[in-house]
């Protein structure tokens, strides 16, 4: 029931207050009428007159619709906010011409944050949180359908692999979907794990296989018998049986050398050693001083002497 009543002051602010605290309300609960804005006389003075009427209190699905209604002006959205029901759940409808996929967003981003804020609205104030759905064109059961027969489907495939199941990230809503799903299920058990807003639900067979990694002489995950130094095949690499590397003989004296990492006859010391280049590269040419053409390097041994150089 409404309440009226006139309040009196020397100006209209102070008869307001006066109101106000008479009343026990907020000057965002009552409607203000003046009726005397208040006159200075040379004798005397006109009190200023002010007649508050106590809105009738909304309800917090009402107030989560009314900041709706204001929001949808503000972005220019063409949608129309209904409160559907307010026992234990709040629930608003929104009624739009134009295509729910814009309201919806891509896998419900938009809708979801839309929620978000109502339900900021409407909690303003209580002491215990109530809940708050946002729905558009039946979005949510058909959401909600959806990720119980996912549940389901994965749950199955969890149990014949023996193995954990992940699922993208959800937000709480959805992911209290797949837990109440899954919460009778005996072959599994469902927990969330990471963090906001990337937190996502694990569905864990009952007949969980542990990680077997490959033993050193045992069999790999895929069942192939090999060793860690047999490798796939267990012939020793990867490309079967490695070969040793042949051994290098050393030339025989008087011998030409062929190679530019050949072996030379050091001075005074006995035998041969490495990285004395006095050779050449390629194969044993004649001299060339000789007009007839080299002979090959099986003959030429005989015949012909090393090229020199001036120097010698």
């Amino acid at each position: 029931m409404e309440q009226k009543e006139v309040f009196s002051g020397k100006t209209v602010d102070e008869a307001v207050e006066e109101g106000l605290k008479e009343l026990g309300v907020t000057r965002e609960e009552v409607e203000v009428e003046v009726l005397e804005e208040g006159k200075k006389r040379l004798f005397g003075s006109v009190p200023a007159q002010v007649k508050l009427t106590v809105k009738p209190k909304r309800t917090d699905g009402e107030r989560a619709v009314d900041f709706l209604g204001g929001l949808f002006e503000l972005l220019g959205i063409e949608a129309v906010p209904t409160l559907r029901e307010e026992d234990e759940k709040i629930i608003v409808d929104l009624a739009t011409a134009e295509p729910t996929k814009g309201l919806i967003g891509r896998r419900g981003e938009m809708i979801d944050a839309i929620q978000t804020l109502a339900g900021a609205v409407a909690n303003t104030g209580r002491r215990d949180y109530k809940r708050v759905v946002v729905d558009c064109g039946n979005y949510r059961e058909d959401r909600e359908e959806t990720l119980k027969h996912v549940a389901e489907k994965l749950a199955a495939k969890a149990v014949r692999l023996g193995k954990k199941v992940r699922l993208e990230p959800m937000n709480p809503y959805e992911r209290r979907i797949i837990h109440s799903a899954l919460v009778d299920n005996p072959d599994v058990t469902t927990k969330s794990e990471g963090k906001e807003p990337v937190r996502f639900v694990v569905i864990i067979p009952n007949n969980l296989k542990p990680y077997d990694r490959r033993d050193r002489y045992g069999k790999d995950r895929n069942g192939r018998q090999g060793d860690r130094k047999g490798g796939r095949d267990g012939r020793g690499s990867k490309y079967g049986e490695r070969k040793p590397y042949p051994k290098r003989e050393l030339p025989a004296e008087g011998t030409p050398q062929t190679s530019g990492t050949s072996l030379s006859r050091g001075g005074n010391s006995g035998g041969y050693k490495k990285g004395g280049f006095s050779g050449f590269f390629g194969t044993y040419l004649g001299n060339s001083r000789d007009s007839e053409p080299s002979q090959p390097a099986e003959t030429a041994q005989d015949t012909s002497a090393p090229v020199t150089t001036d120097e010698e």
